[in-house]
């Protein structure tokens, strides 16, 4: 499995600590992707889960450090590449597995081959009463949403089931998935970036199964910060990259109307402080976060030929028809009304 960090030394520690607990029979590897921590990050990774370290026998940690902040993509891509098993989970730095975390994911693809992702049930650290995701939702615009996000845990995401794709923050993929369609595009950086390549293997014909007993919390926001300009011109900048890529003509057509209605919608709920740009406060506040939304929107624009060249690419491996591909994004379309009470 992989984990990818950046700083935050403390979470990341609890993160291993979870993974020393998991109940799995079998061993399994850890690779830490360090991408240029200065906070002491890989040398705590070094002299707590090294070698001769007394870890569990079935527990091993191989450490990869990165010069720089590659992203989150580019880090996962060097995980996978690093890895030989036939299945790879990923977890945050700022999530911790309960201990039959990784068992119940694994449990997702017995004797379904046509199965190449599965999706934890994601809650909140801070309030674990609180779901963060239990998979994920879409907007026609191409931003999308953990489902559930927000909502109290009354058992509603309590049921085994196919959904659209799961969250890179806890996700488990099929080997041979990934050496079909490729990982994550590292164009991407970070944010959408797993909605990018669940729905490329979607188009694929891969299914993704929601796998509730596959329990981890995490820390919202940890890695830039709920409030942070770059964090929301990534957020947007991809949402528009996504669609670009992989929405079939006939959505892709209609979405600056979908996007200006999302905009109105959250403009209203800016007024009334819920949503995304909600997070941030006084007029000042919404003027840097409509900034950061602009910035996004331009260097979006700036990568649009090297997402319409990349849709080429995917023809290569398509199995679901445009047709097909719409309605499954309509069939997992997130309200207006819930995309605006939510915050990611």
């Amino acid at each position: 499995m992989v984990v990818v960090t950046w700083n935050r030394l403390n979470l990341l520690r609890s993160c291993l600590q979870s993974l020393t607990r998991q109940n799995l029979n079998q061993p399994f590897e850890v690779v830490v992707i360090d991408n240029g921590s200065d906070d002491g990050s890989p040398e705590m990774v070094l002299n707590e889960y090294g070698k001769g370290t007394g870890l569990p026998p079935k527990f091993t940690v191989e450490l990869i450090r990165n010069r720089e902040n590659r992203g989150f993509c580019a880090a996962n891509n060097q995980g996978f590449a690093a890895s030989d098993t036939e299945f790879i989970a990923l977890l945050n730095n700022d999530a911790e597995a309960e201990p039959d975390w990784l068992e119940n994911l694994a449990s997702a693809f017995d004797g379904r081959p046509d199965v190449g992702m599965a999706a934890s049930k994601i809650l909140v650290h801070e309030d674990p009463r609180r779901i963060d995701k239990a998979g994920h939702l879409i907007y026609p615009d191409g931003q999308n949403r953990g489902r559930g996000s927000g909502e109290l845990d009354a058992g509603q995401y309590d049921r085994m089931e196919e959904i659209l794709w799961p969250d890179g923050c806890a996700a488990m993929y099929r080997r041979a998935m990934l050496d079909q369609i490729g990982g994550f595009d590292e164009d991407f950086f970070a944010y959408a970036d797993d909605a990018e390549l669940g729905l490329r293997a979607r188009i694929a014909g891969w299914k993704c199964l929601y796998i509730p007993g596959a329990v981890v919390r995490h820390h919202r926001g940890a890695t830039l910060g709920v409030r942070s300009s770059r964090r929301l011109e990534l957020i947007e900048r991809n949402r528009l990259l996504l669609a670009a890529k992989l929405f079939p003509w006939s959505l892709l057509w209609w979405n600056p109307l979908y996007y200006a209605m999302r905009l109105g919608a959250g403009l209203w709920a800016a007024i009334t402080g819920q949503g995304e740009v909600g997070k941030y406060p006084g007029v000042r506040g919404k003027l840097k976060a409509a900034l950061a939304m602009f910035k996004g929107d331009w260097q979006a624009v700036a990568l649009l030929p090297r997402m319409l060249a990349k849709r080429r690419d995917v023809e290569r491996i398509r199995k679901l028809s445009p047709r097909q591909v719409r309605q499954l994004i309509m069939e997992h379309r997130i309200s207006l009304k819930e995309l605006m009470r939510q915050a990611v």
